[in-house]
């Protein structure tokens, strides 16, 4: 799907999109491509309404069922992590959530394939995705611990939850392919990115980073 395809969508906000473009940037994001993709997903439209003058902050918000909408910049710094001079083909994201990282990455990616092991939030991120025209994500319920072997190899494989990364994930990427997530290390989490190269799993830790734990199971 081409950056930009959904530049329409959401606009009452695009200024406020653009104001949080240039703080990410300022922050150290530089791929173009991951800031016009964060530009044009209107947020307000993953959070509550009555958190949306809070959308385009850059801060993590409640989303329910003690779940949260990840910060713009680790939104942002994840998806950067996964790209190479080419837009990945198909991309898994390991938990929906919200839907808002699988709405950026369907900016970049032809194809995004996304589990979500609550139904409840499954359910409205589908509603989200159908509303926004995103015809190129493919949802799953499922606890994503598996990943999606029907699905695989996968370009980029980007885990939204903390813990122990299944060693099933990195296995489904293709050669050359990246895993981003968040590694649990004692109490703090580190965020990983994974570069698979025939056999060997090659990691790269960018910082320290807060996500909800990974979790099996379904809701």
């Amino acid at each position: 799907m081409p950056v930009g395809s959904h530049m329409g969508i959401g606009m009452t906000s695009a200024g406020t999109r653009q104001r949080l473009v240039r703080r990410l940037e300022e922050k150290g994001i530089r791929d173009a491509r991951v800031l016009e993709a964060i530009g044009a997903v209107p947020r307000h439209r993953f959070v509550d309404e009555a958190l949306s003058s809070r959308s385009y902050e850059d801060s993590a918000l409640p989303i329910g069922r003690g779940q949260t909408i990840s910060q713009p910049y680790v939104v942002a710094l994840m998806t950067e992590a996964i790209l190479g001079e080419a837009l990945p083909d198909k991309v898994l994201e390991v938990g929906t959530g919200s839907g808002y990282q699988a709405a950026v990455l369907a900016q970049l990616a032809r194809r995004v394939f996304t589990t979500e092991r609550i139904g409840e939030l499954l359910r409205t991120a589908r509603q989200r995705f159908h509303e926004l025209g995103l015809h190129n994500i493919y949802t799953r319920h499922a606890d994503g611990l598996g990943g999606w072997p029907s699905q695989a190899p996968f370009d980029a494989i980007i885990v939204t939850a903390g813990g122990r990364i299944p060693e099933t994930l990195p296995a489904q990427l293709i050669d050359g392919g990246i895993l981003v997530g968040p590694e649990q290390r004692g109490s703090i989490q580190e965020l990983v990115r994974i570069k698979r190269s025939g056999d060997e799993f090659v990691k790269q830790d960018l910082g320290p980073v807060s996500f909800v734990p990974l979790l099996e199971g379904l809701e």
